[in-house]
């Protein structure tokens, strides 16, 4: 499936890593690479993630980095990114 990006999870993704790079510019590129990987996987495999509390929004979880992304999957051939954020806060759905 094509995957596709709300602007909110570019800014999510974007504040992710200026907030890593600060204090490990390694450690950011690491939690990239890891999430295009886990998006990556969420394109391939839509339906193998679990929904949330909201039924039209899945979530994966990243769980090496403890990051959680939201997405929903739009008509028959596009996942859409709603939101990235780590799992030590408090839950968005």
């Amino acid at each position: 499936m094509k995957v596709r990006y709300r602007e909110r999870a570019l800014a999510d993704i974007d504040g992710i890593f200026e907030f890593i790079n600060v204090r490990s510019p390694a450690g950011a590129h690491n939690v990239l690479h890891a999430l295009a990987d886990a998006i990556d996987e969420i394109g391939a495999h839509p339906l193998a993630s679990p929904v949330s509390s909201d039924a039209d929004i899945r979530v994966k979880i990243l769980t090496r980095y403890r990051y959680k992304i939201f997405y929903s999957i739009v008509g028959d051939d596009v996942v859409e990114i709603v939101h990235v954020r780590h799992a030590a806060r408090r839950p968005w759905v």
